[in-house]
C-alpha cells in the first residue's frame, strides 16, 4: 500500500511537470476553441470537450484514490487510470489541428465535489461507480461518435487509437466492481 502512495505521488509530481510544457493552459475550466483561420466542425468541438474532460476527471478522482480509499485494488485502479489517461490527453493535444484549444483541468466538478469528503467503502463504491463505470461508458459513447460522425480526420484517428484503451478501461472498471460487490 505504502508503494501504491509513492507511485501515486512521484506521478503527480510527473504530471504537474507535464503541464509546463503546455503554455496557455490555466487552471480555470476552458472550452474547446478554434481560432477564425481554422474552423471545426460542431462535432469534433463537443469531442474534444468531452474527452479532455473525461481524462481530466479520471486523474483528479484517481489523485483523490491515492488519499480517500483504503483499498489496494482501487489503488491500482486509479494509479493506471492516472497513467493511461494523461497519455491520452498528450495524444489528444497533438492530434487537435493548429489554432484548437485542448480544455486542460476541466474535471468535471459535480463528480469531483461528490466524491471529495468521502473515505475508505463509501469512496470506493463512488469512485467505481461514478468514475469507473459511468464515466468510461460515457467515454466510450463519445468516441464511437467522434469515429462515425468526426469530420476532422487527425481527430477521428485519435478517436479510433484511444478507443481500445477506452474500452479496456471500461471493462476493468465492471471487473472491479463486480469483485468489489458493487451493484450498479
Amino acid at each position: 500500500m505504502a508503494d501504491i502512495v509513492k507511485k501515486l505521488t512521484a506521478f503527480s509530481a510527473v504530471l504537474a511537470g507535464l503541464t509546463a510544457f503546455f503554455p496557455g493552459a490555466s487552471a480555470q475550466t476552458q472550452a474547446a476553441s478554434t481560432t477564425a483561420a481554422n474552423p471545426l466542425a460542431q462535432v469534433d468541438k463537443d469531442f474534444v470537450q468531452a474527452a479532455s474532460m473525461s481524462s481530466s476527471t479520471e486523474i483528479d478522482a484517481s489523485k483523490l484514490a491515492s488519499s480517500n480509499s483504503t483499498d489496494n485494488d482501487v489503488k491500482a485502479f486509479a494509479y493506471h487510470m492516472m497513467v493511461d489517461h494523461t497519455k491520452l490527453t498528450l495524444q489528444l493535444k497533438m492530434a487537435a489541428p493548429h489554432g484548437v484549444v485542448v480544455p486542460k483541468d476541466n474535471s468535471d466538478a459535480s463528480v469531483i465535489d461528490s466524491l471529495k469528503n468521502l473515505k475508505g467503502a463509501e469512496f470506493d463504491k463512488a469512485y467505481i461507480t461514478k468514475v469507473g463505470v459511468e464515466g468510461h461508458h460515457q467515454a466510450v459513447a463519445a468516441f464511437e461518435k467522434e469515429i462515425t460522425d468526426g469530420q476532422n480526420a487527425d481527430l477521428k484517428k485519435a478517436a479510433q487509437k484511444a478507443l481500445p484503451t477506452i474500452r479496456q478501461h471500461y471493462q476493468m472498471a465492471q471487473q472491479l466492481a463486480t469483485r468489489k460487490g458493487i451493484v450498479k
